[in-house]
């Protein structure tokens, strides 16, 4: 029998196992327009979004346009437009699946090659937040300030152009604009992307492209818009062929893109919107007055473990160990374990409502799932440097021990000389690739020519102790690899 083909038509003939929208997708209102219409997002906000919706019809005016900002985005909106925006996520445990269909999703624009339609969207007055999942990258920040780089390429040309933006922050300038133009009220933008304070890194970015624009512009902005830190939690692996294919195979759906997520979600997000927002709490959702110490606690702990443990996995392994295969050495759980007790968690703050210590163990039960399937390849792609960089300039800052950061930091160094252990190719994706591949060669096993790159480090490149903490586990790397000085680190620091 033929998979049945994804679409608002073919809703009522799926299997029973497979939970669809408690409401008619086809009576959806945009109230949000999205940049960068991901996994993430498709498995995080707009599942929210899904559920609430199910919860009280009344909030059907919460739909989300979702845009893909980058060439590669065509990809999704030929997936999804032919499926009226719908797609499965499948939710998996250690043990479980759970399959649905989410229809939150109203309308996708793929808007790589020119942005009026997406700037129309905005305009929309039922447009009363525009949210962001585009990576680090899409701020276009200058990475040792996390300011707007003005020598970005795409802020050249949205200054030189500024009615036909393509950078996201450009976009919003001129989303702002016009409304200001028309005398229209101005939209929350609200980021959710892995940034340290990503509210604030946004309004910063946008009041400087705005103010070198139309400084009365500017001022407009910030008297009338607003820009929530939010914190955002779910951990999402890249779609694979054998995702779809099981999703044909076992539940008899054909979906062009489907969505695999862990069942663990969250979301803090600072209540701060000008023109009113969704009930994301009755779903879940955390609304907090400062969501710094939450965010902390993500970055620090389940964002700089990620990226320690990937490193180094990556090294010992190949592109397709996965995160769940690195946590099944002993030896790895209690380095991450370490990491957190010792170096990363006493730089965070308290947490309030939060069971510090359940929450570290629940990350190692998380990393562990083997239903997720997660490769150490994406996190390392996907993953800021900051967010080893971050704790350990506090670290130093208070004259304390950086040697397990260290060792995770060496390991990075080391994954960007271009190769493995076994001497097989390793891609760099990186905005600075070539220039982090030929200083990772250039220096070897001393770490000095990478941390003297000041776009990544600035001055902290230059300490002493980072330099010597460093350079201690990145001769062993090159000399022993990862396993041996994994084991060297736990004999050396007694985990």
């Amino acid at each position: 029998m033929a998979a049945i083909e994804l679409k608002r038509s073919t809703l009522r003939s799926l299997s029973p196992e497979i939970g669809v929208p408690g409401y008619d997708p086809g009576s959806l209102r945009v109230g949000i327009v999205h940049l960068g219409l991901g996994g993430f997002h498709r498995a995080h906000m707009a599942r929210y979004t899904d559920l609430l919706i199910a919860r009280r019809p009344d909030q059907a005016g919460w739909a989300i346009a979702g845009a893909g900002l980058l060439p590669g985005d065509r990809r999704m909106s030929d997936a999804l437009v032919p499926q009226d925006g719908l797609y499965t996520l499948l939710e998996r445990s250690a043990t479980e699946e759970t399959v649905s269909v989410v229809g939150a999703i109203a309308r996708v624009l793929f808007t790589a090659e020119e942005s009026e339609t997406l700037l129309a969207a905005i305009d929309d007055p039922s447009v009363r937040i525009v949210s962001l999942t585009v990576t680090e990258h899409g701020y276009c920040l200058d990475r040792a300030t996390k300011r707007l780089d003005l020598q970005h390429k795409q802020i050249v040309a949205d200054l030189a152009d500024p009615t036909r933006p393509h950078s996201a922050p450009g976009i919003i300038v001129e989303a702002y604009r016009r409304r200001r133009d028309a005398g229209a009220p101005a939209f929350t933008a609200m980021s959710c992307d892995n940034i340290q304070h990503n509210g604030n890194v946004l309004r910063d970015g946008v009041l400087t492209l705005a103010r070198l624009r139309d400084p009365s512009l500017a001022d407009w902005i910030e008297a009338n818009a607003s820009f929530p830190n939010t914190m955002v939690d779910r951990i999402t692996p890249v779609t694979h062929q054998a995702d779809i294919d099981h999703l044909r195979d076992r539940y008899g759906l054909a979906d062009r893109w489907p969505v695999v997520a862990e069942d663990f979600l969250q979301w803090v997000v600072e209540d701060r919107f000008v023109q009113g927002r969704p009930a994301w709490e009755e779903v879940g959702a955390q609304f907090v007055a400062d969501v710094t110490p939450y965010e902390f606690m993500k970055l620090r702990l389940l964002n700089g473990s990620h990226l320690a443990i990937s490193g180094l996995a990556r090294l010992a392994g190949n592109d397709d160990t996965t995160v769940d295969q690195a946590m099944a050495d002993p030896l790895m759980q209690r380095y991450m374990m370490a990491l957190m007790d010792r170096e990363t968690g006493p730089t965070l703050s308290p947490v309030p409502g939060i069971d510090v210590a359940a929450y570290k163990r629940k990350l190692i039960e998380r990393f562990a799932n083997p239903g997720i399937r997660d490769t150490v390849e994406r996190v390392n792609t996907d993953a800021p440097l900051n967010v080893l960089v971050d704790p350990i300039r506090d670290r130093l800052a208070s004259g304390e021990s950086v040697d397990l950061l260290a060792l995770a930091l060496a390991a990075w160094i080391r994954r960007m000389t271009g190769s493995d252990e076994q001497g097989r190719p390793i891609p760099i994706r990186h905005p600075l690739a070539e220039l982090l591949q030929r200083k990772a060669r250039e220096g070897g096993a001393d770490p000095r020519p990478v941390l003297g790159i000041g776009a990544l480090f600035g001055t902290l490149g230059e300490d002493p102790a980072l330099v010597a903490a460093t350079g201690y586990w990145l001769e062993r790397l090159h000399a022993d690899g990862a396993a041996a000085t994994l084991a060297h680190a736990a004999e050396r620091h007694a985990f």
